[in-house]
Parts: structure tokens; C-alpha cells; sequence
């Protein structure tokens, strides 16, 4: 009996590392997008992928099935609304605003916007897991790329002096 359980644990530790092998990658940059953190400088991210992976492998025997990745990704997402929306506002901790190219953008868009374009999950999905309407979800993606295409102008240049006459 012994024998088997440590069989077990074993294959399912490199059942894991195997996942982690290849899908922490894409996870950490799915997590800075998140956060709005540099790449080179992003602590928040990896906290957030060290808790999903984490609550990844806490399930992995229950998984049955299910794709460990959507699971993580699924976390990720909860973690992330749930601190985000909390702190939204709010300076980090003595750390500089965040620099990262989504920086502009709030949580929630933030949140829409990379599970629906960067990780490709569908509408209906994402607004099932964010507990919101389908329409709720579509607006908020579309006003967050038109934001990110078309980032606002500053205000008009005064005009210092006379005018000049024309010629």
C-alpha cells in the first residue's frame, strides 16, 4: 500500500512539472499583463502565478479531465480581480506606477482584455467567470482596445505671443 501511494505521489509530481514546464511561460506573461509590471521587474505577477500554480497542484488529483491550464488560468484571473479591484487606486507600496504597455487601462479592463485577446477566451466564458453579462464583458473589451489604439491626446498647445501676419 505504501509502495503505491509513493508510486502515486511520484507520477504526479512529474505529471505537474511537466504542466509547469510548459505552460508557466505563458501564465507569468498573462500575470505581468495583468499587473501592468515591467517584464524584467514583476513581483506582484509571480506572486500571483506562485498562487495559482499552487492552488493547481492543490486540485490536481480532482482535475479529472479538465485542462490543468484553463484551471490556472481560471485562478489567476479570481486572484488577480479580487486583489485589484480592492487596491484600485491605490499607490504600491512606495512602488513607481505601474509601466508595463496595459498600464493605462484599468483592472477590470485590464482583466477583459487579456483573457478575451491575449489568452483567447470565449465571451460567454470570461463573463461567466467574472460574474458579469456577456454585453458587459463585450463593451468593456471594445472600449479597452479603442483605448489602447487610440490612447487620448494631451491638452492643446498654448499660443505664446502675438500672432504673426501672414504674408
Amino acid at each position: 500500500m505504501r509502495q503505491r501511494q509513493l508510486s502515486q505521489g511520484t507520477r504526479r509530481a512529474r505529471e505537474f512539472e511537466a504542466f509547469v514546464a510548459g505552460a508557466a511561460g505563458r501564465l507569468l506573461h498573462a500575470a505581468t499583463l495583468l499587473t501592468a509590471e515591467s517584464p524584467d521587474d514583476n513581483p506582484r505577477a509571480r506572486r500571483l502565478l506562485t498562487l495559482a500554480l499552487a492552488h493547481t497542484y492543490a486540485c490536481w488529483d480532482r482535475l479529472r479531465g479538465e485542462d490543468p491550464y484553463d484551471r490556472a488560468r481560471q485562478y489567476l484571473a479570481l486572484r488577480f480581480a479580487h486583489g485589484a479591484w480592492r487596491r484600485h487606486g491605490l499607490l504600491l507600496r512606495g512602488r513607481t506606477h505601474p509601466s508595463g504597455p496595459l498600464a493605462r487601462l484599468a483592472p477590470q479592463e485590464r482583466l477583459i482584455l487579456v483573457l478575451r485577446l491575449y489568452e483567447g477566451v470565449a465571451e460567454e466564458q470570461a463573463a461567466a467567470l467574472l460574474g458579469l453579462p456577456a454585453e458587459r464583458v463585450r463593451t468593456i473589451c471594445d472600449r479597452a482596445t479603442a483605448g489602447l489604439l487610440h490612447p487620448p491626446r494631451g491638452p492643446a498647445p498654448a499660443v505664446v505671443g502675438a500672432k504673426v501676419a501672414a504674408s
